[in-house]
């Protein structure tokens, strides 16, 4: 049977440059949904959300993965379980300031 999670195909990206901003795996957005697909993009809209991976897609879009910060189930959404991570595109997100003194690693 063949399986068409091919996640293992899926081209992972280091970086990108969202405002200006580079953004990579770890660090903190808010979901700015630009064509609310679902009730998801409405409900997740203005939320933070930290990154779990930039990848590209086979269609070469670039898409964040991302984890809502307060979702209890945030180590779920680190396993790729479905419900608890989503995918936005660069333009749908807006980086989170940095805090002092703190390191946005996972």
């Amino acid at each position: 049977m063949m399986d068409w999670t091919r996640e293992e195909d899926l081209k992972t990206v280091e970086s990108v440059t969202v405002s200006g901003v580079l953004i990579k795996k770890g660090d903190r957005v808010r979901l700015q949904p630009q064509r609310p697909a679902d009730i998801m993009d409405v409900a997740l809209k203005g939320k933070i959300a930290i990154v779990e991976a930039i990848e590209c897609d086979y269609e070469d879009r670039i898409q964040l993965a991302v984890v809502m910060e307060d979702d209890p189930g945030w180590d779920l959404g680190m396993m790729h379980q479905p419900g608890h991570r989503f995918f936005f595109s660069p333009d749908e997100v807006e980086p989170v300031a940095r805090s002092r003194g703190k390191s946005n690693e996972s």
